[in-house]
């Protein structure tokens, strides 16, 4: 009866219904604005000497000007993280067996769409690749996609969470596998059989591996070229194309890569399955994307017309398409070069190439840029977070020539706030949110002249943390007693992640340097005003746990510099432990032209060192990280 009333009251429900709307725009439009324009961006560096801000309209007007990367969050996933997609068993039911399990063709079309398929496969030690992966595409509305578990412990977990999965009958290890070892290979011979077995259903198949993630439904976009039998993702770094279609095959001198790659049942295609599988099985050394590049290229040519970009290929009847780079990303075209932003572009995809720190260099990339599904915990740690930030002259960023020593001068910089930050971050058993970071020159495996001649790199350019520092190592479990407690890390992104939970947003403390001495500035924790904690410079351990102890529940901890930030521990043992286990957190930079070695370590104590210069191992017994 008060239901009856309130609808046929007609001012008060248009007021409501009008307060309602308001109140759902208003959301919307601050969501978006936080996952466009997050406060870390890099463009809020404060600059010293300058006073100035680094800006987009200091920066244009410099002859090199910096991408400030910005996370793309596609429109239909912008203000959703779950949808309810799956289909979670109920607890009180009894796993199938395995053999329910089997890949068949009826498995398959329960998932079909449209008559395509896309499927992804790995074992437990990527699970959360799987999830990040299977979570993006729910994201995107995209249904139509299925597991391959190369390991029962995967299998059972990706069914209790109600994720469509089918047994590859591996009886793989559960462990990471790592780039280029034995099972790594293994894995690339389980695609080509995988795919030997889908495509003979009569599907079409997009076949992902699990490092990459979706920004977009790709399924119009291949639909555009009905008539190729694959498409093909590639290393290319230099745009042949600066709009959506496909890559001018003429001019692509990269790999095709096949972590993304789109399959039509055609005879063609499946002919050229059939052989993949054959040569890989003949010779375990053949690399499965080596492969796959030797046989398509055996033969490539003509064009198939003059509209679409696909070419014949291999047998002279596959007609084959290479995605474009720009918006089916590499790790190089995504995070360093931003090419999708510079040309105005929507990205579909990005594969954690190009990048360094094994498995875990690749996580902490995706969660830089947003889009890593971490569990509710990863966002609330235990002891909280410490934060800074940091600053650096306009004329490191600006000024001069991009050279190895202007880039090391630039990046030494910043690494000594860094270093500072982790021993508060060790003192105060926080998690230290690592801040963005700026690179003058780009780091690849082999000798170039500082960017790639053709790419869109710009200088200066942030670049992702594995490029200078050691991810793997810096997560890793190292003996307490010989490396002193651990340091967890966050990205830099981290507090501006639509995830992080509103209990720690509200718990939040400035702390402000300030000369000791000057007003206010006295080491008490009872100098907050207005939520801002005045701190001296140069304060040591003692201070820093008297001070900070009064504060150990508070979420977040945020620096407003870490110049002088810190003077010293206490406890010498300690220090010693410290020292150990930081100067393994950093890694090298390479390659110079003219030497070999090419490669010059980073060093964490670059300041201790007179007249510490970046140059190459002058000699085999020189060739060791400065430890």
């Amino acid at each position: 009866m008060a239901c009856e009333e309130l609808v046929h009251s007609k001012p008060l429900f248009l007021t409501i219904y009008t307060v309602v709307i308001v109140g759902i725009v208003l959301s919307s439009l601050y969501v978006f604005s936080a996952i466009r324009y997050p406060s870390t961006n890099p463009s809020t560096w404060s600059l010293s000497n300058e006073d100035v801000r680094l800006s987009e309209q200091t920066l244009n007007g410099s002859e090199s000007e910096p991408v400030h990367f910005v996370p793309y969050v596609p429109p239909e996933a912008r203000n959703v993280r779950t949808r309810p997609m799956l289909d979670v068993p109920p607890s009180n039911r009894k796993m199938p067996p395995l053999k329910a399990f089997r890949l068949t063709k009826e498995l398959v079309q329960q998932r079909v769409k449209d008559n395509i398929i896309i499927v992804t496969f790995g074992n437990y030690a990527f699970m959360d690749f799987i999830l990040t992966w299977v979570q993006q595409l729910n994201d995107l509305g995209v249904s139509n996609y299925i597991v391959g578990a190369m390991d029962t412990k995967l299998l059972e977990a990706l069914y209790w969470k109600g994720i469509p999965v089918f047994d590859m009958g591996s009886h793989m290890s559960t462990a990471d596998v790592g780039w280029g070892s034995p099972t790594f290979h293994k894995m690339g011979r389980e695609k080509v059989i995988l795919i030997n077995l889908i495509l003979p259903f009569g599907y079409e198949l997009l076949m992902c591996d699990t490092d990459m993630v979706w920004l977009k439904n790709p399924l119009p976009y291949l639909a555009r070229y009905s008539g190729a039998d694959v498409l093909t993702s590639s290393d290319q770094v230099v745009p042949t194309v600066v709009d959506d279609s496909l890559e001018i095959w003429q001019e692509v001198h990269a790999a095709y890569n096949i972590g993304i790659f789109h399959w039509r049942p055609t005879e063609s295609a499946k002919k050229l399955a059939k052989e993949w599988k054959e040569l890989l099985l003949a010779d375990e050394k053949i690399w499965d994307q080596n492969g796959f590049n030797d046989i398509v290229h055996r033969q490539l040519g003509p064009s198939v017309d003059e509209e679409s970009g696909l070419v014949y290929a291999y047998d002279g009847n596959l007609k084959l398409g290479i995605l474009p780079s720009s918006i089916f990303c590499s790790g190089h075209t995504y995070f360093v070069q931003a090419m999708y932003q510079q040309l105005r572009l929507e990205p579909y995809a990005v594969h954690t190439t190009f990048q360094y720190a094994g498995t875990e260099g690749k996580r902490h990339r995706l969660r830089e840029a947003m889009l890593f599904h971490d569990p509710p915990e990863y966002y609330n740690p235990p002891g909280g977070f410490l934060s800074f930030k940091p600053s650096i002259p306009k004329s490191l960023l600006l000024s001069g020539k991009h050279t190895i020593e202007s880039h090391f001068t630039l990046v030494n910089y910043q690494m000594k706030q860094i270093r500072t930050a982790l021993a508060i971050a060790s003192l105060l058993n926080r998690t230290l949110v690592m801040p963005p970071l700026w690179c003058r020159i780009d780091r690849l495996w082999f000798p170039h002249p500082g960017i790639l001649e053709g790419s869109m790199t710009r200088q200066p350019f942030l670049c992702p943390l594995d490029h200078v520092f050691e991810v793997n190592v810096m997560l890793k479990e190292l003996p307490e007693e010989e490396f002193g407690p651990g340091i967890d890390i966050r990205e830099y992104s981290i507090l501006d992640n639509p995830s992080l939970p509103s209990e720690v947003k509200k718990s939040w403390l400035d702390v402000q340097l300030c000369k000791e001495g000057t007003q206010d500035c006295f080491a008490s924790n009872n100098s907050t005003v207005g939520g801002v904690l005045k701190f001296p410079r140069h304060s040591n351990e003692e201070t820093y746990m008297k001070v900070f102890s009064s504060f150990k529940d508070m979420k977040v901890i945020q620096f407003s510099s870490m110049q002088d930030a810190f003077t010293s521990f206490t406890d010498k043992e300690r220090e010693d432990r410290f020292r150990k286990r930081v100067k393994r957190y950093v890694g090298i930079w390479c390659c110079v032209l003219d030497h070999t070695p090419g490669h010059i370590y980073y060093d964490m104590y670059w300041d201790e060192k007179h007249e510490w210069k970046p140059i190459p191992p002058q000699t085999s017994e020189d060739d060791h990280p400065p430890w």
